[in-house]
């Protein structure tokens, strides 16, 4: 359990083309994932019932570009703390929950401000909200399932590919 915990910088390592290609699939993944859940979830906000349909297709571009942003930081702030430059290969289960851990602190902290604080956007009724935190549940879903999702899949996609690099 104590090897969980411990967050030592990664040592340096060098990119390889197979771990490009983990990068670019995952990059991949998570915008198309991104921009179906973006696309799903808004009749949980107000802006579908009060917003134009440009409002909802800047919404939806916007926070997907967010999220791949989001989800690139994450998983390069989980590589460097305790994972290494192979993550498919290397202190794997370390390097994917950290990121999802980091998706589901940021997303909790981002929508509490934007909605409570900043007041960006609101929730419809539609929204289940999370107990104690009053965040939405479904973007905390959102950054459990779809970096879970996506690292899964292109890790099971590029392992061969990367171990022999």
């Amino acid at each position: 359990m104590s090897e969980y915990l411990s967050l030592k910088v990664a040592p340096q390592a060098t990119m390889t083309s197979a771990t490009i290609r983990f990068f670019v699939h995952y990059g991949l993944f998570i915008a198309v994932s991104n921009l179906a859940w973006e696309s799903a979830h808004l009749p949980l906000y107000t802006l579908w019932t009060d917003g134009e349909t440009g409002d909802l297709v800047f919404a939806v571009v916007h926070c997907t570009a967010g999220d791949l942003m989001i989800a690139f930081a994450t998983l390069c702030i989980a590589l460097l703390l305790v994972g290494d430059i192979k993550c498919p290969k290397v202190r794997f289960n370390r390097v994917l929950g950290l990121t999802i851990i980091l998706g589901i602190a940021y997303t909790t902290f981002s929508e509490w401000h934007n909605v409570s604080i900043r007041q960006s956007w609101a929730y419809s009724d539609l929204m289940p909200v999370v107990r104690g935190i009053g965040t939405g549940l479904s973007p905390v879903a959102q950054w459990i399932f779809l970096p879970l999702f996506g690292i899964l899949l292109v890790r099971k996609l590029f392992t061969r590919n990367i171990n022999e690099n």
